[in-house]
């Protein structure tokens, strides 16, 4: 069974850091681009940030741009999300999400499996 499965999620201050993990079981994540997507309640889903297969190319949205860092371990099958200088309006169900192509691009209907998300918030 192909799962993706994030953590790392939680309540943070603002101004404050969280990492989130993409753990993949039932396959390698080698092969796949990964991207980060959240969603706010109210909001429609929006990408966060992706990284190509090797690692080398990375994007991430004009929001978040300087704050977050996407990075991948594939020895350990995981991709992280290092999100700094966390902000209210940060506060979202962050979703990652596997795209076959070794390419990223943050357009959801390229990705091919999606974790459950987890739950981040950032408040006083």
């Amino acid at each position: 069974q192909l799962r993706l499965v994030e953590s790392g999620g939680g309540l943070v201050q603002p101004g404050g850091s969280l990492r989130l993990s993409c753990a993949a079981s039932g396959f390698t994540l080698d092969y796949y681009a990964i991207g980060w997507f959240r969603q706010a309640p109210g909001k429609e889903r929006e990408g966060v940030s992706c990284i190509s297969s090797s690692g080398g190319l990375t994007r991430y949205g004009d929001s978040v741009k300087g704050r977050f860092t996407i990075s991948r371990d594939n020895a350990k099958n995981t991709v992280y999300l290092q999100m700094n200088s966390l902000k209210p309006e940060d506060t979202a169900v962050y979703y990652c999400a596997a795209d076959s192509r070794t390419m990223c691009f943050m357009a959801e209907r390229r990705y091919d499996y999606w974790g459950q998300g987890t739950q981040v918030t950032v408040s006083s």
